[in-house]
């Protein structure tokens, strides 16, 4: 007799283990859609000629010279590593004299504009909701970043490369 009650212990606690907790594997989540808007989606990229010559115009407000043009695509052209060059020649032109940013007391009396203004200059468009608070945030935040930096990181980006 007790092995008959210790099967039917054994069995009912099975019965009620197999029947008990399922998982359910049918989940159905409802989600809204929402249009985005990406004003980013540029397909073409700039020949090595452009870059160079809107690098220069971005930073200095005018043209450049056709021998520093020359001497810089042939530097570009003949370097294996093209971001690198690319970020180099960025630096090379934020370090020389005569670049035209704003300065950083501008920067700071309205960082909305600045940021406007920086992206219309650079990529041809205006920035998002997203983009404005996020690099208006991070420029409230930290009183160390300069308009120097600000442009070196959205020249760097590959936004940059493309038209």
């Amino acid at each position: 007799m007790p092995a008959f009650k210790l099967a039917i212990a054994i069995g009912t606690a099975i019965a009620i283990t197999l029947s008990s907790c399922k998982k359910e594997t049918d989940f159905i989540y409802e989600v809204d859609e929402i249009a985005i808007d990406n004003n980013g989606d540029k397909e073409n990229v700039k020949s090595t000629t452009e870059f160079i010559s809107i690098a220069y115009s971005d930073l200095y407000n005018t043209t450049i010279l056709t021998d520093t043009l020359l001497a810089l695509k042939i530097a570009y052209e003949s370097f294996g590593d093209k971001r690198l060059i690319q970020d180099r020649i960025v630096r090379h032109f934020l370090n020389s004299p005569g670049t035209q940013l704003p300065s950083n007391t501008i920067m700071r009396s309205n960082l909305q504009l600045f940021v406007k203004d920086t992206y219309i200059k650079l990529y041809n468009r205006e920035p998002d909701a997203m983009e404005q608070y996020f690099i208006s945030t991070i420029l409230n935040a930290d009183s160390t970043i300069t308009p120097e930096l600000v442009y070196y990181a959205m020249m760097s980006a590959n936004e940059y490369r493309y038209y």
